[in-house]
């Protein structure tokens, strides 16, 4: 895989969470060469969003089938310069805190984090009281104490920036993207 890509990508984790998912899946369209790693749960959410896996040719998609997650074995050949796990679940937010990788979008972060590679993180839970915007309409939720935590934990972990709304997802991409213009 590492020898047939020659320009590094960016790899983008879709989650099983709505919060701000068809946003967030609006922008990977934006980027090139980017590969879109799909939880199950992303899966699930897809359909109920109505959203297809329908990407350029520069972009691939790779789907959590695999017990290891075999596909994140390209950070270890350079092929990634950057993640985006965008929308995060609390539960994908937890796992990382934790360093529990047993799913496709914990193992991108646990080898980005071991390859130094740096991570965007658009969490889900970061206030006691949101609005989100579900299937059949604006719901409210209440993050739990627990949920508030871990989101501020991962704050403090290297190589990784924690976003709490779509504006800053966006302003973090688009300075990532100036920032490798600048090396490359």
């Amino acid at each position: 895989m590492a020898a047939k890509l020659q320009t590094p990508r960016w790899a983008w984790v879709l989650t099983g969470s709505g919060h701000f998912f068809t946003e967030s899946f609006g922008l990977i369209h934006e980027l090139e060469h980017c590969d879109i790693f799909v939880t199950r749960a992303a899966n699930e959410v897809l359909r109920m969003y109505k959203l297809k896996l329908d990407f350029p040719d520069t972009m691939r998609v790779l789907q959590d089938k695999t017990a290891s997650s075999v596909p994140v074995g390209g950070f270890y050949h350079s092929v990634y310069h950057t993640v985006v796990i965008a929308p995060a679940t609390s539960n994908t937010v937890a796992k990382c805190v934790l360093g529990i990788s047993d799913t496709i979008a914990t193992n991108v972060y646990a080898q980005a984090g071991k390859c130094r590679v740096p991570s965007i993180v658009f969490a889900c839970d970061t206030a006691p009281e949101l609005e989100t915007m579900a299937p059949d309409g604006m719901v409210k939720v209440y993050p739990r104490k627990i949920d508030l935590q871990h989101t501020e934990t991962l704050k403090s972990f290297e190589h990784t920036t924690v976003v709490e709304s779509l504006a800053d997802l966006t302003a973090a991409v688009k300075a990532r993207r100036a920032e490798l213009a600048c090396h490359g």
